[in-house]
């Protein structure tokens, strides 16, 4: 089964890794505008559905779904009509984000990303988390090899084809140094 609008085997990121413009690095410096970028990575949603999944006001959620689009980071698909015959228009991610470097890292103090993925392990619940701890110590050059090759891996998995039937995963990995 091929989902709708991405045919099978179409890879969801293309491109090359990029320094993030300013408008970019503000677009993803939001952990609702992360969370929306990771609700429509597989499925087309409309604002309302959105808001819905993301328990906030629609108008809100349109501000940062524009802010999106503005930038390339959600693509808006075909019209259609909802089930009161109101025109909807449904989004979905370009993949752009994983592309980035400088952008969506922390902001006056605040990391959009740790807030998104603990807004989202709220939402699935904590018995739902996978997580592992390591303490290491590393030189400066063994600290570069390790997000290198972290990154590798990540890279490699976020540049596969959707697999249609798989189930959907979120990946977090924060490295912080030990005092």
């Amino acid at each position: 089964m091929t989902e709708p609008g991405r045919a099978r085997g179409v890879p969801r990121v293309v491109g090359e890794r990029r320094p993030a413009t300013d408008a970019e690095a503000r677009a993803l410096a939001s952990a609702v505008r992360l969370r929306i970028l990771r609700l429509c990575l597989d499925e087309p949603l409309t604002n309302k559905e959105l808001a819905a999944r993301l328990g906030r006001n629609p108008a809100t959620v349109l501000h940062h779904v524009r802010t999106l689009v503005e930038t390339g980071f959600l693509v808006a698909e075909e019209a259609r009509r909802g089930a009161r015959g109101a025109r909807e228009v449904p989004y979905r991610a370009t993949g752009k984000s994983w592309l980035m470097d400088g952008a969506g890292g922390p902001a006056a103090g605040r990391d959009p990303s740790l807030a998104a993925f603990l807004e989202e392990v709220a939402a699935v619940g904590e018995h739902r988390l996978e997580s592992n701890r390591l303490g290491l110590r590393l030189s400066a050059a063994e600290k570069a090899e390790l997000g290198r090759r972290l990154h590798e891996v990540l890279d490699e998995f976020a540049r596969r084809p959707a697999d249609p039937d798989g189930e959907k995963w979120s990946v977090y990995l924060g490295m912080h140094p030990e005092v």
